[in-house]
């Protein structure tokens, strides 16, 4: 099965090989036919600590690394 890939923006590095990825999506609401914009945030796995808050990364799906990461930095 193909994994994943998300775009999204970093909001936190604090921990250690860590990063913490904002994704935002956009919809059109089905009854107000209006643009939505929904975030939700993954954490995702930072090998080398290479990526600071603000950095625009793609994140895959992954075997789970810990008790939250799923996901694993491809590329800034």
């Amino acid at each position: 099965m193909p994994k994943r890939i998300l775009t999204g923006v970093v909001t936190s590095n604090a921990n250690e090989q860590t990063i913490t990825v904002s994704v935002e999506r956009r919809f059109t609401h089905p009854v107000l036919k209006k643009t939505i914009r929904k975030s939700k945030k993954y954490r995702a796995h930072d090998e080398n600590n290479a990526f600071n808050v603000g950095d625009k990364v793609q994140i895959r799906e992954c075997a789970p690394r810990s008790k939250t990461k799923r996901w694993e930095v491809i590329t800034a």
